[in-house]
């Protein structure tokens, strides 16, 4: 009855300038955004609160200023909170529960003193834990994941709540653009056509910039200038291999690497570098107590069963991230779920292709990353040998206090939805286009925006990558610039401009508050954070407005095949072209008809000929050979349009025939191709199962009493 409802209810066209003005439709469409900077950082209400109003906000607009039927609105909006909750929340939750599974079973102590261990200098573990091994997590697993779990690691060392929360979301900003195995910059080339690859270039040559810069920014937050003057030459070693890494994976391997490489060579280079080297003074926050650690006093077999949730966390997550793994746990009906959501799927049409826009729920609850987290955490109930009983308390508790951050995230996610789906986003983007020859300085911005928004660069690059692409194109089709692969840039600032977004998305703030225990408290995280977005909007904004310009030999060639600008002379070449290939097809029609009839003429010329000659054989009488040769020719015609028919019939058939053999062999290739990739994602499970039940046995005996620091 439902789905002949929907069938039967009108459909609705998205209008991304309902006041007539795109400027003025840009104002009314900040709105939302405008009141939720005012809630956090002025008002200081709740996460829930001010994002359950910035929804309600969104709504009133789309309904009342962009006339979106009321019931649309709302299915969208619900669509969004779901989403949210699954698999947004799903991740925050397995996250928080395993870290709290190290903390009630003493093993975080263990993993404090590791560290300490290496530093005591908390700038050095910031840099270790938030930086480093967050962005490992960013390029694993993406999501709210990497701030979940590094937060939730400082806060246990010792750091305050709001600084381990706001460290995390500012360090997780360099790694965002190749998040998630590089899913960001695939799906920006796959809305515009671009090579991946020359968007993960593009990327490779602004970010390693910002990735040298934010080691240094995080000391002097936590220690000033002369902080910097202290432990500088790590700041570098730490940034510096990770720049490195970043920008030769991403320039000569593939986007879907830079995270993880240049994650680990951070890591590796850090914890090298500081077995050589120790800063003069080891920085601890103010009143905290001196460290007791003692050296050594940890066995090698305490250490690895602390450490064997992470462990097991990072395999499991790199592992569900790789595409043959993903393939096989989605490969059943039963572990992947479609559902077409009522109210709003194909109920609204996208204005450039008079289509309708699908709205899908997909609840994959095998193959998300929560799942692989809540595994490793069953993993670790086990080594640690964990009582189930106190385990499944311990969920119920870490549910508990997760309940307002679950709130404030879906309707935050609830916004996200209702932005894109009426077209308040689309048009906050089409004024930062109308700026003309100054947009390469504002495209950054708008992938800001996108990720403010959605809380996601894969979302921002979904809904802004093809505004940045045709905006550049037509930047030179006006004269305005002569920079002809300018769309490769603009789509790249795009990412680039989205990843200092994700400090203050709503979403980025509600899991980083969920995991420091500072829930009730985003105003005071978002107001930590919004200064530091906009200063590093403004380096990336500039940075690429100077490569749009003067350092334009930076951006790679645009690849073949990708759309391009045509300029006045190249347009003027095109139509002249279009309409030589028009005159060759009516002249190639023309010949074919004149071949046909000369073929159907001179086979009733034959036909005549035969039947004139039979006639007077038979000694025919005119009347009667007049009337044979008339029917000959009537047969001839006959005839020679049956022959022609027949062979295009048969051009035809066999034109199918090859298209169906080609098919074939296509289908033929991809169901080869998925079984060869299904069989891989098995002996990638198989192999990881038997790493995780060797550390489990290897460790499962070792007796650890939470030791005190």
């Amino acid at each position: 009855m439902l789905r002949l409802l929907e069938e039967d209810r009108p459909l609705w066209t998205q209008d991304f300038n309902p006041l007539g003005n795109i400027f003025l439709s840009a104002l009314v469409a900040a709105v939302p955004i405008l009141f939720l900077f005012w809630a956090l950082a002025i008002q200081k209400l709740r996460g829930y609160v001010a994002g359950i109003c910035t929804t309600v906000i969104a709504v009133l607009i789309a309904v009342f200023v962009y006339k979106m039927p009321a019931t649309v609105a709302i299915a969208s909006t619900v669509h969004g909170a779901l989403y949210g909750i699954f698999p947004i929340c799903w991740i925050v939750i397995t996250a928080v529960f395993l870290y709290n599974i190290t903390v009630k079973t003493g093993q975080f102590e263990v993993i404090k003193d590791s560290i300490s261990s290496i530093t005591e200098d908390r700038r050095l573990q910031a840099l270790l834990i938030a930086f480093s091994f967050g962005a490992f997590l960013e390029g694993a697993a993406g999501f709210g994941t990497p701030v979940a779990i590094s937060a939730g690691m400082l806060v246990g060392l010792g750091f305050t709540p709001l600084y381990a929360a706001g460290l995390c979301l500012l360090a997780n900003t360099a790694p965002v653009a190749f998040g998630g195995i590089g899913i960001p910059i695939i799906v920006a080339g796959g809305v515009t056509g671009i090579d991946a690859m020359s968007i993960s270039q593009m990327v490779g040559r602004q970010l390693p910039f910002l990735s040298v810069l934010v080691p240094f920014y995080l000391i002097a937050l936590m220690s000033g200038w002369k902080g910097i003057k202290e432990v500088w030459p790590a700041a570098l070693v730490s940034g510096g291999a990770f720049a490195i890494g970043q920008w030769f994976s991403s320039n000569y391997l593939s986007p879907m690497l830079p995270d993880i490489i240049s994650s680990l060579l951070s890591i590796v280079c850090l914890v090298v570098f500081l077995k050589l080297w120790k800063p003069k003074n080891i920085f601890r926050f103010k009143d905290e107590p001196a460290s007791t650690h003692v050296a050594g006093k940890l066995s090698f077999g305490k250490v690895l069963k602390a450490w064997s949730p992470f462990i097991v966390l990072t395999v499991l997550v790199g592992d569900w991230g790789m595409k043959p793994v993903k393939a096989l746990l989605e490969s059943n009906p039963i572990v992947k779920i479609p559902w077409e959501f009522p109210g709003v799927h194909n109920a609204i049409v996208n204005p450039a292709t008079q289509k309708p826009i699908a709205s899908v729920f997909t609840f994959n609850w095998l193959s998300a990353a929560g799942t692989a987290i809540l595994i490793a955490a069953v993993v670790s109930i086990i080594v640690t040998r964990m009582r189930p009983g106190d385990a499944v308390a311990l969920f119920g508790k870490t549910l508990k206090t997760l309940i307002f951050p679950i709130v404030t995230i879906a309707a935050v996610l609830g916004f996200a939805y209702i932005g894109n789906s009426s077209g308040l986003t689309t048009t906050l983007g089409l004024a930062l286009a109308a700026t003309g020859a100054l947009f390469p300085l504002f495209a950054p911005l708008l992938g800001w925006i996108g990720v403010f928004i959605t809380g996601s660069d894969t979302s921002a690059n979904a809904v802004f990558g093809k505004l940045q692409q045709v905006s550049a194109n037509k930047l030179i089709e006006a004269g305005s610039s002569s920079v002809q692969n300018l769309s490769v840039l603009t789509v790249a600032a795009n990412s680039s401009g989205g990843v200092v977004g994700k400090m203050i998305s709503p979403q980025s703030i509600a899991v980083a508050t969920a995991a420091t225990g500072m829930v009730g408290k985003e105003s005071d995280l978002f107001r930590f954070t919004v200064k530091h977005s906009l200063i590093l909007l403004a380096a990336i904004c500039v940075m690429t407005y100077l490569q749009a310009t003067v350092f334009s030999f930076m951006i790679p060639p645009l690849p073949e095949g990708a759309p391009r600008p045509v300029v006045a002379a190249e347009a003027t070449a095109a139509k002249e072209k279009a309409a030589a290939a028009a005159v060759a097809t009516a002249k190639a029609a023309e010949d074919k008809a004149a071949a046909d009839k000369a073929f159907v003429d001179q086979a009733v010329a034959a036909a005549k000929a035969k039947a004139e000659a039979e006639g007077k054989a038979a000694k025919a009488t005119p009347a009667d050979l007049e009337k044979a040769v008339a029917a000959a020719a009537a047969q001839g015609e006959a005839d020679a349009k049956a022959r022609i028919a027949k062979k295009a019939a048969d051009e035809k058939a066999a034109a199918e025939e090859a298209k169906k053999k080609a098919d074939d062999a296509k289908a033929a290739k991809a169901a080869a191709d998925r079984a060869e990739q299904l069989s891989l994602g098995r002996m990638i499970l198989v192999v990881t199962a038997i790493i995780v039940a060797l550390l489990a046995l290897s460790v499962i005996g070792v007796k650890t009493e939470p030791t005190k620091a």
